[in-house]
């Protein structure tokens, strides 16, 4: 269009191709804070090293209130960078994101590149590693020195990748010093910017990974209210009954667990043409069946007492007589 209008619309023209110059890119995701330099490539098979978010504006994550208050403070220091600079204060440069799979760890990263107005660059640490490994140490420069060049949220993503600890005899020698030049970068990040680093083994990392890092953020499993929230959010408007129900089936998953699950039913519907309220009570139920009487007995009590569940319904769902839910709740009181 920029070509078509250039003798007809001169302005039009030029407006259309300094939007394209500024707009960000693959390539260029930075372009649109002022940093046109294309992403770092690999030497050897020359793919980037970097990858930019593009899903779009994050939801709110559901986080635990003590793991909600240290994200959303991580946020308002990098919102308020005056305020602390007027008492001599810079705003935490690095944060570590520890916990199992499927917690919130990534969501977390993206929610506050998109509440901070900055791109987020994401950096696979497997994908540095070079068949030529002294040129890992040299992509991993690169990859930082890109991301500290204008305002971004870096997330370093599979940091026990990399960083793990120099006193493992299984690991070579360059490895070893891998995880040296790793912290001499973590030390020198700009408070511009935002390191974020995750992890599902922080078991496996190097003692000297923790002290480097302004925070660390350890994220639990969810607990009910949680998985509540999440469910919530993923289904829409299914009755309360139905998600507590799923919620108690679900004790010890995670949100990306609970979040399968929902998508599941919601195919599930739609090929069968039938409500997604049925299809997520058949799933539940099924997850149901794979577990002992003990706890289907436990869920059952579960609901009656803490869900606002009558004995009939909690035993339609979970199989349980309503003689034996009697038994455990008198049982119980006593």
């Amino acid at each position: 269009m920029a070509q078509r209008y250039r003798r007809t619309n001169v302005s039009l023209s030029e407006s259309l191709r300094d939007l394209l110059r500024s707009a960000p890119s693959l390539d260029s995701p930075m372009r649109d804070h002022g940093n046109a330099t294309p992403v770092p490539l690999d030497g050897d098979s020359r793919l980037p090293l970097i990858r930019a978010d593009q899903l779009g504006p994050a939801v709110t994550p559901v986080l635990a209130p003590e793991i909600k208050e240290q994200v959303e403070q991580l946020r308002s220091e990098h919102q308020n960078q005056e305020r602390l600079a007027k008492s001599g204060l810079t705003p935490s440069r690095t944060a570590l994101f520890t916990g199992p799979p499927g917690v919130g760890k990534t969501l977390a990263a993206r929610w506050l590149a998109d509440e901070l107005k900055r791109p987020l660059m994401v950096l696979d640490l497997s994908s540095v590693m070079s068949s030529f490994l002294g040129r890992t140490g040299s992509n991993i420069r690169k990859v930082l020195d890109y991301a500290k060049s204008s305002p971004s949220v870096l997330l370093l993503d599979e940091l026990d990748t990399v960083a793990k600890r120099r006193d493992d005899a299984a690991e070579v020698g360059e490895l070893k010093r891998l995880v040296t030049v790793l912290l001499q970068e973590i030390d020198d990040w700009p408070a511009s910017s935002l390191l974020l680093a995750a992890t599902n083994h922080g078991d496996l990392l190097d003692p000297a990974v923790w002290r480097r890092f302004d925070l660390v953020v350890d994220f639990p499993l969810p607990g009910p209210s949680e998985l509540l929230e999440a469910l919530s959010q993923y289904s829409g408007n299914v009755s309360q009954e139905v998600l507590q129900f799923l919620v108690r089936t679900l004790k010890g998953a995670s949100f990306a667990d609970a979040e399968r699950m929902v998508m599941s039913a919601r195919r599930r519907a739609a090929l069968n043409d039938e409500r997604l309220l049925d299809s997520l009570l058949r799933l539940g139920q099924d997850r149901l069946r794979g577990m002992d009487q003990a706890n289907r007995l436990q869920i059952a009590v579960d609901l009656v007492q803490h869900g606002e569940i009558s004995q009939r319904r909690a035993s339609e769902l979970t199989g349980v007589s309503r003689d034996t839910i009697r038994r455990r709740q008198r049982d119980e009181q006593q």
